[in-house]
């Protein structure tokens, strides 16, 4: 369920992110790069003052693709599953992000299928939570 932008939130979103991974647990996909397309949909706490308009008074997509690519480029990993998470993780840095929706798609893993792939959501944890 998503938050409803009317009660104090923006939507923050990139669009299909088209990156080379290294990712899969099958033979064929090791020592390789295939591509993978990401969506993010942040939930960001509005704050009550109001908006400047100044790019530290928002989250910047920008600085979101650059951590996103940066945990792209790391080690090899087996599952999508595990990408996800690890980027819905480091949305959440932010504490102005309540709530990250991530699905992350492989392009070319099955001939038949667009693509395949999994979708998140992971929100913001309350105070000593």
């Amino acid at each position: 369920m998503s938050p409803p932008t009317a009660c104090g939130f923006r939507h923050v979103f990139v669009r299909d992110l088209t990156l080379g991974a290294a990712i899969g647990v099958w033979r064929h996909e090791q020592g390789r790069r295939q591509r993978i397309r990401l969506n993010l949909d942040l939930y960001v706490a509005e704050m009550p003052e109001g908006q400047a308009d100044e790019l530290a008074a928002v989250v910047c997509y920008q600085e979101v693709i650059d951590r996103v690519k940066a945990i792209v480029a790391q080690e090899h990993l087996k599952l999508v599953e595990t990408l996800a998470e690890r980027i819905a993780a480091a949305c959440l840095v932010d504490a102005r992000v309540a709530l990250a929706r991530v699905r992350v798609e492989k392009l070319d893993a099955v001939p038949e299928a667009a693509s395949v792939g999994v979708e998140i959501e992971r929100a913001q944890r309350a105070p000593g939570g």
